[in-house]
């Protein structure tokens, strides 16, 4: 992973400015021409005004996280030059309109109100950076009419002229430009940001069934599901609150169709009482927890890793559950198919935990290989059934045979109460033990495909970096920045923080120097649920819960690197 190469461009303005227009063109265009890219996006909980950015990080070369410094500022309001005038880099631009900048000879003054009529100025502001930057305007005038002719065909010509004399307006000022390494030839990458590769991932794993409500960060997967539903045979259900969300997929689930609901921690908290009943009745739900920052509201619209506590011991009773937490675009796309399976194989609840900063970061990834990717196959067949049928038959694996009632003659009974094997209500206190080992025998088929931790490094570091979710490209180019100062870092990061088997990873602790471990939240809850699980503590942390992402460079300063 080479990061020396990078521009980090942050385009900032007040929401309602078309930023995330420009950054998205932006981000497309750089993956069209073959370049890798990281974006961060930040904005506030309102409609219009405030202060919001889109950053993208951009190379020829891997990378995986976002950066602090400012090579190219893109300043959409006045505000922006002022409130990032400390982030920029010694090599930074700023390309703003002329009325924002005073004489700083790194500001490329821009007259945008000759080059273009107001609704076109953020196209215009594209077209500078994309001189800038030395990107083809071929390429981006073809981006441009791809995202507004078939929708606004009206005004795809203001667009392409709002483009075409802004690069031409750029001719001659050269010394302003920070022309992009060449990329190098390689296979055609596709954009995609954590949500929608959540959604596509759950899509072809045999989703049939959606049910949500409106919550950030989480609301993008049902609504890319949406534009997709009526091809793939999917039915998707605004519900009135979280609680009927989370019950119409468990009732969808129980029917037979495979089912997923997806929110944020103010929601979860609603849905707790339905994880508990799909643990009782072993019915399979896949739920997506996208974090943010808490207590309450908290900050609605950032990012934070505060919640794995919560899913793990949400819903009351003890029952088995397998948590994800995806690193990496690709992950959520991959990691959402092994939900499925695994909600499926074991009869329960499967979490997801993703968040913000994953949530809405568009990556440049290669086109998912989908030829020969099966799909989950709800139920068991009746002709493998040995008369009479139960649905909560004790079984050695703990798993039952789940026949999907109105499919075969067999009358499938369940029930929130505790039950007996054939499903119907018991207050027998020797039958109730028997069904809770029944159902926690379960958690050791999930402990046989649990996802293990990647490790990166030699067998005795003299520092060992943990991490999980969406932290993994930060600690990964952290470790590679200290490895340069001669010190022997590896990485250990988790794509699945339980069930934890500390097979897996516990010699790894013990043979470190010293452990350190990077979380989004000021508890250390990894770190703790190692300890709880394994006895070995953690006794470094780099803790973050300010809103923002972990970055390279937070982990560097925190560790007086």
């Amino acid at each position: 992973m080479m990061t020396a190469r990078s521009t980090n461009i942050v385009i900032g303005g007040e929401a309602g400015q078309g930023l995330v227009t420009v950054g998205g063109l932006l981000s497309r265009i750089l993956v069209g021409e073959g370049y890798r890219i990281v974006v961060t996006q930040g904005y506030q909980s309102r409609i219009r005004g405030g202060h919001n950015t889109f950053e993208v990080r951009v190379s020829p070369d891997a990378v995986e996280a976002p950066a602090e410094e400012i090579d190219v500022l893109v300043a959409l309001d006045d505000a922006t030059v002022t409130l990032h005038a400390a982030d920029l880099s010694p090599r930074s631009i700023v390309i703003a309109d002329e009325t924002f900048c005073d004489s700083d000879d790194r500001c490329l003054r821009v007259p945008f109100k000759d080059l273009a009529p107001a609704a076109f100025r953020n196209v215009a502001a594209l077209g500078v950076v994309c001189a800038a930057l030395g990107l083809d305007e071929k390429s981006a005038a073809r981006i441009v009419d791809e995202a507004f002719g078939a929708k606004h065909p009206e005004k795809a010509e203001g667009n392409r002229d709002a483009l075409a004399k802004a690069i031409a307006w750029c001719s001659g000022k050269e010394s302003y430009f920070r022309r992009l390494p060449a990329a190098p030839e390689g296979p055609r990458r596709i954009m995609l940001e954590g949500n929608a590769a959540l959604a596509l991932g759950a899509v072809s794993a045999g989703l049939r069934f959606v049910s949500f409500y409106p919550m950030t960060p989480a609301t993008s997967i049902p609504l890319t599901v949406i534009g997709m539903a009526e091809r793939m045979g999917i039915v998707v259900e605004q519900a009135e609150d979280e609680i009927a969300a989370i019950n119409m997929a468990l009732g969808a689930s129980f029917a037979g169709a495979p089912s997923l609901t997806a929110t944020s921690g103010g929601g979860f908290a609603l849905m707790v009482e339905g994880v508990s009943l799909a643990g009782m009745t072993e019915t399979p739900i896949v739920v997506v927890v996208g974090q943010r920052p808490a207590p309450a509201t908290g900050l609605p619209t950032r990012t934070e890793q505060a919640d794995l506590e919560f899913v793990l011991h949400a819903g009351h009773g003890e029952f088995p559950r397998a948590i994800f937490a995806p690193g990496t675009v690709e992950d959520c796309f991959h990691l959402a198919r092994k939900a499925f399976f695994l909600a499926e194989a074991y009869q329960g609840p499967v979490f997801i935990l993703t968040d913000q900063f994953l949530a809405d970061s568009f990556r440049s990834v290669e086109p998912f290989d989908i030829s020969g990717l099966d799909q989950v196959k709800p139920g068991a067949d009746p002709a493998s059934i040995v008369e009479p049928y139960r649905r909560h038959a004790r079984t050695e694996s703990g798993v039952s045979p789940r026949l999907l009632p109105g499919a075969s003659a067999h009358l499938v009974v369940t029930d929130s109460d505790e039950h007996t094997e054939d499903g119907h209500l018991t207050e027998d206190l020797v039958v109730r033990k028997v069904m809770v080992e029944k159902r926690l025998a379960k958690l050791e088929g999930l402990k046989r495909e649990v996802v293990p931790p990647a490790y990166e490094g030699s067998g005795s570091p003299e520092l060992l970096l943990v991490s999980w979710g969406s932290t993994r490209g930060s600690v990964r180019e952290a470790a590679e920045t200290i490895r340069a100062t001669g010190v022997d870092v590896a990485t250990l990061h988790f794509n699945q923080v339980w069930p934890l088997v500390p097979e897996q990873f516990l010699e790894r602790l013990k043979s470190a120097g010293s452990v350190v471990c990077v979380e989004g939240n000021s508890f250390g809850q990894l770190a703790r649920l190692i300890r709880r699980e394994t006895g070995f503590e953690i006794e470094e942390r780099v803790s973050r819960y300010d809103g923002l992402p972990i970055t390279p460079g937070y982990i560097l300063r925190e560790l007086s690197v």
